[in-house]
């Protein structure tokens, strides 16, 4: 179990803050049972509110569907902070957060899940519905935190769409931004690099494939269905 999350417990405030670096369960969480249970046993250990950093380009949709329900379970207020980026499923956890407040440097990146199958006609047709089953539970997140419709958002997410900390506030994926004496005075912008999309796609790409059918998949993802 490679972790991707850590614990610090301030002495003086006792407060909790979990930090989340890099990719979200880049070697395995799905039909992992040791590592969702571990975070979970982490994040109950304590009480009281607690503060979440995220700096992390995404990861696992599972993953981060776990994460975002264990947080959203919690009984005490969630402060989500992000220093860098939250991006794909990192984007998703950010909205289990009670206050959400990014950086005046931050970026936040939302966008379709992608999945890699292999098989016949009908393993792809079932790759298809799986993905978008997929895509309707991440939309079921951000309307939740942003309150925008769903076709908005639906586009949002086509579109690859990166956001600066003040658009992100204004769409309502977050509630402020950090550090700001007054009104801010960044420039009201959308940030996109598709080459920087594509090299990571080629280096994923890269790797060995194992091949896999992705009816277990399918089916799991079946009892996440609202």
């Amino acid at each position: 179990m490679k972790k991707f999350w850590n614990w610090v417990r301030d002495t003086d405030t006792q407060t909790r803050t979990l930090y989340l670096n890099g990719a979200i369960a880049e070697e395995s969480w799905f039909e992992d049972d040791v590592t969702p249970a571990a975070f979970r046993e982490e994040l109950m250990s304590g009480e009281g509110d607690i503060v979440v950093w995220i700096n992390s380009p995404g990861g696992d949709c599972i993953a981060a569907s776990q994460i975002y329900n264990m947080l959203m379970d919690y009984k005490g207020n969630v402060t989500v902070k992000i220093d860098g980026i939250a991006a794909s499923a990192a984007s998703v956890i950010a909205m289990a957060g009670t206050e959400v407040l990014m950086s005046p440097t931050s970026l936040m990146m939302i966008h379709n899940p992608f999945t890699i199958a292999i098989g016949d006609s009908e393993e792809m047709q079932k790759a298809i519905q799986m993905l978008d089953e997929v895509k309707e539970s991440i939309i079921n997140a951000y309307e939740l935190k942003t309150g925008l419709s769903r076709t908005r958002l639906s586009h949002l997410m086509d579109a690859e769409t990166w956001l600066n900390a003040n658009k992100a506030v204004e769409l309502g994926f977050a509630d402020d931004i950090m550090f700001k004496p007054g009104e801010s005075s960044l420039q009201d912008i959308f940030v996109f690099s598709r080459r920087a999309v594509t090299n990571s796609l080629m280096n994923k790409l890269q790797k060995p494939v194992v091949k896999q059918s992705v009816e277990p998949l399918y089916e799991r993802l079946n009892l996440l269905k609202y």
